[in-house]
This record gives structure tokens, C-alpha cells and sequence, in this order.
């Protein structure tokens, strides 16, 4: 069984961003109740294994993407205190598609890029 991991009681503040709240060794250890755009990283800063949040579409399912570079596909993370996430995220289930950039700590619906102005 997982360790309980306990998140700061300021990570449950609003913020404004999205942004890494934890770190865990294993998939399994993440929390059932994540903070507002928070995400939890798998692994460490040196050696990432998952990037897991709640979608911003706030309609309850959890993304968990794979930054093992072994992996295809997989993600990097381009900053960690104003999260960016590399490439889009594209969830795809039978009742829903949401399809997102994760840079500066926002969320940048597809729908909403204009050519490359995503950056």
C-alpha cells in the first residue's frame, strides 16, 4: 500500500497558475484530491517518470502523461514554477476531447491557437 502524501495546506490556496504540488515515487501515490491546477510530478525533477493533474476541463478525470523519453508518446516539462508542458495534451475518450497547451502556467485551449502563437 502507498504512503499517504500530504500536501501543504497553502497548496489548496487559489492561484492563478498552473504548477507542480508534489512529488512521488510511484503512479500509485498520487493523491485521490488534487489542489486547484495543481500537478503532481512522478519521479524527481532529475529523473521524471509521469506528470498526473485533473483536467481543466473540470468535468473529474485525471491526465497522467509519460515524460520517460522511452515512451511514445511522451512529454517533457519546459518550466516547473510556471508549469509548460511539451507537446499539447489531447485526451480523447468516447464522450469528450480535450485538446490543450499547458505554457506559463495556463491553459491554452487548441480551439483558441491562432497559427503559432502558443509559445
Amino acid at each position: 500500500m502507498a504512503g499517504i502524501v500530504r500536501i501543504p495546506w497553502w497548496q489548496w490556496t487559489p492561484f492563478h497558475a498552473w504548477r507542480i504540488v508534489g512529488f512521488v515515487e510511484a503512479a500509485d501515490e498520487v493523491p485521490d484530491r488534487l489542489p486547484a491546477k495543481g500537478a503532481v510530478l512522478v519521479g524527481s525533477i532529475q529523473h521524471p517518470k509521469w506528470l498526473a493533474f485533473d483536467c481543466p476541463c473540470q468535468t473529474g478525470h485525471r491526465v497522467m502523461v509519460s515524460l520517460d523519453p522511452q515512451h511514445n508518446p511522451h512529454w517533457i516539462i519546459l518550466k516547473t514554477k510556471l508549469l509548460s508542458v511539451a507537446p499539447s495534451i489531447d485526451y480523447r475518450a468516447a464522450e469528450r476531447r480535450c485538446h490543450y497547451f499547458i505554457r506559463r502556467g495556463r491553459i491554452i485551449w487548441a480551439d483558441d491557437v491562432i497559427g503559432d502563437d502558443y509559445g
